[in-house]
């Protein structure tokens, strides 16, 4: 008599499933697109990224290079760690400099001294320079309004703008990365996940991350309801008053106008129990250079901001 055995069920945890969906994105990129890279700046987002590209390869090394805009005005444990981790891994480093372009005229500095948007026109002229068709991020659709009406494959054109009201439909994980001449593509593979995935994710694969996401105390001035270390790069106002307090970064962008918040987190369970409790996105809470508009993000992706 044969009998019917039940057939085994799968079922992946959350972490798995969104770990399995991105390393498959990965794959289609390095399988489809001709010449890709992976953005890599040092922040947690993108070493969650190159972690799980190392994951979709080994025992391979990594098909593509990392590229790193570096605007200049980076925090220097973030770009220590940004060089440690890269050559741990043995993978190559493209750098594009935003002080470079400045001094040969490419671009010119902000008034409000943010490098953020001029470094738009160094991360397209990086791209066109090596030939790279698709650029891969760590943009996340819960970190701003803008991000999340994106596509996970983003089609640019050839100036390398992209227009929200001309993107691709995305049915059943089917994803169209056909590009022609001069166009290229942005591809976002942790689109899905969410802060608290991502320190879960630190957590379980023992990530290491640089310091400056942990709890420590720092001199601070406060500005516009934030607080803002003292930097080279970030200077109090006569009237903005410093003092020491304890604080870690929930994000590591441009240095000028990147704020920590207050926290007495200095392990990954602490910060995970830290974020599941906060109901601010953080760069609503940190991003000062997202304060300009409600549109500002937007405006500066169309301009070919990642």
């Amino acid at each position: 008599m044969i009998q019917n055995k039940e057939a085994p069920r799968y079922n992946l945890t959350q972490l798995k499933a969104l770990e399995s969906e991105a390393i498959y994105i990965i794959r289609e990129v390095a399988a489809e697109l001709e010449k890709p890279a992976l953005l890599f700046s040092g922040g947690k987002d993108s070493i969650v990224m190159l972690h799980l590209a190392v994951k979709a390869f080994t025992p391979a090394p990594l098909p593509f290079p990392v590229v790193h805009i570096d605007t200049g005005h980076n925090f220097d444990e973030v770009l220590q760690f940004r060089d440690e981790m890269v050559n741990r891994i043995g993978v190559q480093l493209v750098v594009g400099s935003v002080q470079e372009a400045i001094d040969r005229g490419l671009v010119q500095e902000e008034p409000n001294g943010s490098r953020n948007r001029i470094q738009t026109p160094v991360l397209l002229e990086t791209a066109e320079k090596n030939g790279f068709n698709a650029l891969m991020g760590g943009a996340r659709r819960d970190e701003e309004k803008a991000r999340a009406k994106e596509r996970v494959f983003s089609f640019r054109d050839e100036f390398g703008q992209w227009d929200p009201k001309n993107q691709r439909p995305e049915l059943w994980n089917l994803y169209n990365t056909k590009v022609h001449l001069g166009e290229s593509i942005r591809v976002f593979p942790i689109s899905n996940w969410t802060e608290l995935d991502i320190w879960s994710y630190i957590c379980h694969e023992r990530i290491k991350v640089p310091s400056i996401y942990y709890a420590h105390p720092r001199e601070v001035f406060e500005r516009n309801g934030m607080l803002f270390g003292v930097h080279r790069f970030c200077r109090p106002q006569p009237n903005e008053k410093v003092f020491t307090e304890t604080v870690r970064y929930r994000t590591v962008g441009d240095a000028s106008l990147t704020a920590a918040v207050r926290s007495e987190a200095t392990t990954v369970d602490q910060i995970i129990a830290e974020v599941a409790a906060t109901r601010i996105t953080e760069r609503g809470a940190t991003r000062g250079d997202d304060q300009v508009s409600e549109a500002a993000m937007e405006d500066r992706k169309k301009e070919g901001y990642f």
